[in-house]
């Protein structure tokens, strides 16, 4: 006899659950506790006030569960894998996107650049305290004229006699800036783009924080201004020259915003589908209508399918690492179309807000649904801003080349890629998620061919 299926749960309609280790969902479980009791009850009013208090205390926290460079090796860092740190970036961004902001610039961005490219006296001074949360990071590449052209940027480094760096520039969003111990900001030289370490302390730096923000808005974004900041000769990041460096770190940030992203859309699902639970209209739940149902069948759906359905990415070589991750999910984004614009997206927060009520709602003293709207609304992701996502639309085997030449055609809009499941029974089971017994009722009892006049 085939052993019973398991017991239909909403929030992992894949059972993705199982391909985790015991190791990995221990990991997803501390992290997600912490979240519910230092994030949950008070992202709102920091969502409402546009900051972040306490962040010196939250980072010592967050260093003490391992979250803080916790894919690197040595150092006081905790060596998870990739999977591990992925799963951790879910449950943050879950809970909110600038806890989870937070914990990316400081251990994908800032540390895994001293990690990666420092010098050993760099790594022996930075990130053993930086594991630890007792001194917070920034990485320091965008301009305010030059976002996704970084080849364009204006900060500049030149040495002097003495062999000093003086560094002189502006960089702008800057997360964590105003709060930062070290700096790593990237500039141009003689010899091309160089990464720099620079204690915020030294002379002619200042970070002024960002104010009114639309998104992020419990995190701090500040502006750098370097005013000829003057340098020791080894604040410069030896094993690495010219643009491979901040982009290889970005693509390191990349794998935790991925898996961040998916965190986002089940938070969002589970506030609209509490929702659709509990608001009543018309004498019952609103959930109780075919028209909310086939809504929380198509968000449950999409979001679903956002999480790989397979091994997760980084899991391949067993341990895992986040750049052969990054890779993997980005080959998996490819075969889903996940570059589509965020409107067509059925797991896109503005129709999850669509389903939980009227325009607004939760929007404004709960951070649910309404301030990851405004996040994936605001905020574009790493690599991706002023319309990037629409430059890599065509991929690149394909331009030019008709269906048949040697490239495969991408599935039409709307058509199953081939490997995943099939979405209509996924659908079919959380369209009865609403009511209990999983059986919806006749909307106009004894009279179905009723119609509603709206």
């Amino acid at each position: 006899m085939a052993p019973a299926p398991s017991p239909f749960d909403p929030h992992d309609p894949l059972s993705l659950d199982e391909l985790l280790g015991p190791e990995d969902r221990a990991v997803r479980d501390t992290v997600r506790r912490w979240a519910a009791d230092r994030v949950l009850p008070y992202v709102a009013d920091w969502y409402e006030r546009g900051e972040l208090p306490g962040i010196r205390e939250l980072a010592r926290e967050l260093g003490a569960l391992g979250a803080l460079g916790m894919s690197l090796d040595g150092y006081g860092c905790a060596g998870a894998t990739a999977v591990q740190y992925g799963l951790a970036c879910l449950e943050l961004e879950a809970a909110d996107s600038g806890i989870r902001s937070l914990v990316s610039v400081q251990g994908s961005l800032a540390m895994y650049a001293i990690h990666r490219y420092g010098s050993e006296e760099q790594k022996q001074r930075w990130l053993p305290s930086m594991a630890k949360g007792e001194t917070i990071g920034c990485f320091a590449l965008t301009e305010p004229d030059h976002g996704s052209d970084p080849a364009g940027m204006r900060t500049y480094a030149k040495r002097d006699a003495g062999g000093d760096w003086l560094l002189t520039g502006r960089k702008m969003w800057i997360t964590n800036g105003s709060v930062a111990g070290v700096a790593v900001v990237w500039a141009g030289t003689e010899d091309g783009v160089r990464g720099f370490v620079v204690p915020t302390d030294s002379p002619g730096f200042s970070a002024p924080e960002i104010k009114h923000k639309w998104s992020l808005r419990a995190s701090v974004t500040s502006e750098l201004v370097l005013d000829e900041v003057r340098l020791p000769a080894d604040a410069v990041l030896p094993e690495v020259t010219g643009l491979r460096g901040p982009l290889s770190c970005l693509s390191h940030a990349r794998y935790g915003i991925v898996w961040g992203a998916m965190g986002a859309a089940r938070a969002s699902f589970e506030a609209a589908l509490d929702y659709a639970r509990t608001r009543e209209q018309f004498g019952r739940p609103i959930g109780g209508f075919q028209l909310t149902q086939a809504k929380t069948g198509r968000h449950g759906g999409g979001a679903a399918q956002g999480d790989p359905a397979r091994p997760p990415p980084g899991a391949a070589d067993g341990r895992g690492t986040a750049a052969a991750g990054a890779g993997e999910l980005r080959q998996a984004q490819q075969r889903t179309g996940g570059d589509r614009d965020l409107p067509h997206r059925p797991d896109d927060p503005r129709r999850q807000r669509d389903l939980a009520g009227v325009p607004g709602h939760a929007a404004r003293d709960e951070p649910g649904v309404g301030a990851h709207l405004r996040r994936h609304r605001g905020d574009a992701p790493v690599g991706a801003g002023e319309g990037a996502h629409r430059h890599r639309r065509v991929p690149v085997n394909a331009r030019r080349r008709p269906v048949g030449s040697g490239c495969r055609a991408a599935p039409a809009r709307g058509q199953q890629p081939p490997g995943l499941p099939a979405r209509q029974p996924l659908a079919a089971q959380l369209w009865l998620l609403c009511l209990p017994g999983g059986q919806p009722p006749d909307p106009w009892p004894g009279n179905p061919s009723r119609l509603s006049s709206g």
